[in-house]
């Protein structure tokens, strides 16, 4: 990696072009869901499980088809629908041999509470052949949170790739893909994980619509008026991120990805 570039790969720009650059669609990659991939779609399907819009699968691959992470995180493993499109796009080692940036990272942890869950995703790691540097995880995000941070905070004058904590540091990629209730709370603590230079991708929260009703401090806020509330920390969570950092947007069909890209 040359001097004019960060610890991801990506050119040193403006940020606003840095976000351009990132979440732009790669008009030369593969537009078609990797075969593994809608097999277990159709399975989500069977099983009302809801899908990421495919707009955003495929967006969220083409960001890492154009960055260089070492250590990468998914909240919310599911059964394994967004990797398996990154273990497409990272298993294809010739792509590398001939010069790409589809270089594997070095760990690729996915982490999901369902037990179940986390053994349709172990099949999918050695169907890959990916156990060299894949591994579920089957615990909370919040848990795995609270215990990186507790080994973090405990061995602070050492370097972070020498931290023993569950999550090999430092982190340089983390994507959120939890229902839409905890996702606010999540980006917000996975921004405080990644390194300098790392980066939270996520699908918006959706805005509320219509009359809430008045909030009480003596009756128990209803649905729609934790949605709104949700939200406004949301938007709370943006603006502290940009004074200091770097936010961008992209609208695709189904939502809208947030990119989190924390300063050097």
């Amino acid at each position: 990696m040359g001097d004019d570039r960060n610890s991801q790969g990506l050119p040193q720009m403006s940020d606003s072009d840095v976000m351009i650059r990132l979440l732009s669609e790669d008009l030369e990659g593969d537009k078609s869901e990797p075969e593994i991939a809608s097999s277990i779609g159709e399975q989500m399907l069977h099983m009302d499980i809801p899908l990421l819009p495919r707009s955003v699968r495929s967006r969220i691959r083409d960001v890492c088809s154009r960055i260089e992470p070492r250590n990468v995180t998914i909240a919310g493993g599911g059964i394994g629908h967004l990797s398996a499109w990154l273990f497409d796009l990272w298993s294809n080692s010739d792509d590398y041999a001939q010069g790409g940036n589809r270089k594997p990272p070095d760990s690729f942890r996915i982490i999901e509470p369902g037990t179940r869950f986390c053994v349709i995703i172990d099949r999918l790691i050695r169907r890959y052949e990916a156990e060299g540097w894949a591994q579920s995880i089957s615990t909370t995000w919040q848990e795995v949170f609270a215990e990186t941070s507790s080994s973090m905070a405990s061995n602070i004058t050492i370097p972070q790739n020498a931290v023993n904590s569950i999550l090999p540091m430092p982190l340089d990629l983390i994507i959120i893909d939890l229902p839409e209730e905890e996702r606010v709370a999540a980006a917000s603590a996975a921004f405080d994980l990644v390194s300098p230079g790392g980066l939270v991708l996520l699908l918006e929260p959706t805005v509320p619509t219509g009359d809430v009703g008045d909030f009480s401090d003596v009756v128990e806020p209803t649905p729609a008026q934790l949605k709104v509330q949700s939200f406004n920390e949301w938007i709370e969570l943006v603006k502290r991120i940009n004074d200091s950092d770097s936010v961008g947007f992209t609208d695709l069909t189904g939502g809208t990805l947030v990119a989190l890209l924390k300063g050097i």
